[in-house]
């Protein structure tokens, strides 16, 4: 379903995770982000996209590696392919491909398209490398922490702000990279917030804003995890870790182990262990 539009971008939600997709219409390009997650919910965004796009050019933004958000690839076969290096160099891509496989498996899910891993085309190697479409100009930072391969894009003059799995209205920060790196990558969304005229923010889950305020709560609320999470691991704090748990939006063994995993990741990077022992 459509959560948001505007004049340049429609964000579409899926009823799973409420994953985002995001379509903006340009004067020279439609670019699609992350298409996903059902066959009839990638059908509607292709309907969509058929009616907007006449002699445009394609183009599909993938923020990131994981598998819902790589589902609908090949569903957009005639685009561009946007990605970061870590993308195109993913280690575990035949993992990623298996995954869409299992749930579609177990849920005898039928998809009219290949799965695969995305193939790269425009390569995004470094923060602030930048591509311009005609009068746009779309700007990209490095994001990891949630995963190594992560990217921040910003579209101007639109103002849109593509966050990838960050910057969510209500969902907690889930490490599977780096504690330290999703540190970094909240600063520089600091900076973002500073030096870009954002007035639409897209999260991978959860609801657009283009509330300033409200963007800089979703920056603070993510820092201020982070600083109890790691300081809670560093004293064995088991009951703010357990606090912590409990603040999980919508619990589940899914929440449980995105809990347990960034426990792991911060003893990892904090905990220095003595090696004579």
């Amino acid at each position: 379903m459509i959560q948001f539009k505007n004049e340049y971008v429609t964000v579409f939600q899926s009823s799973l995770f409420q994953t985002t997709c995001t379509v903006v219409e340009a004067k020279d390009f439609i670019l699609v982000v992350d298409p996903n997650w059902l066959p009839n919910e990638i059908e509607e965004i292709q309907r969509y996209v058929a009616q907007i796009q006449k002699e445009k050019d394609l183009y599909l933004l993938f923020t990131h590696g994981d598998f819902d958000h790589i589902i609908g690839y090949k569903a957009f076969q005639d685009a561009k392919v946007i990605g970061s290096k870590g993308l195109q160099e993913h280690p575990n891509k035949e993992q990623k491909v298996n995954l869409i496989h299992q749930f579609d498996n177990e849920y005898y899910v039928q998809r009219p398209y290949p799965i695969l891993f995305p193939d790269v085309d425009i390569v995004i190697e470094e923060d602030g490398q930048q591509l311009v479409l005609g009068d746009i100009t779309i700007t990209f930072y490095l994001s990891p922490g949630h995963t190594h391969d992560g990217l921040f894009t910003v579209i101007e003059p639109f103002g849109i702000w593509i966050t990838g799995d960050y910057l969510s209205d209500f969902e907690l920060p889930f490490m599977y990279d780096s504690a330290k790196a999703y540190e970094e990558t909240l600063r520089k969304a600091e900076q973002i917030m500073e030096t870009h005229g954002v007035s639409v923010l897209v999260p991978g889950h959860g609801q657009t804003t283009s509330n300033q305020e409200e963007m800089k709560r979703r920056i603070q609320m993510s820092k201020v995890y982070l600083a109890r999470l790691t300081e809670a691991v560093m004293k064995d704090d088991i009951e703010e870790l357990t606090a912590l748990e409990k603040e999980m939006p919508f619990p589940s063994s899914f929440t449980k182990q995105c809990h347990e995993e960034n426990i792991a990741i911060i003893r990892k990077e904090f905990i220095k262990r003595d090696m004579s022992k």
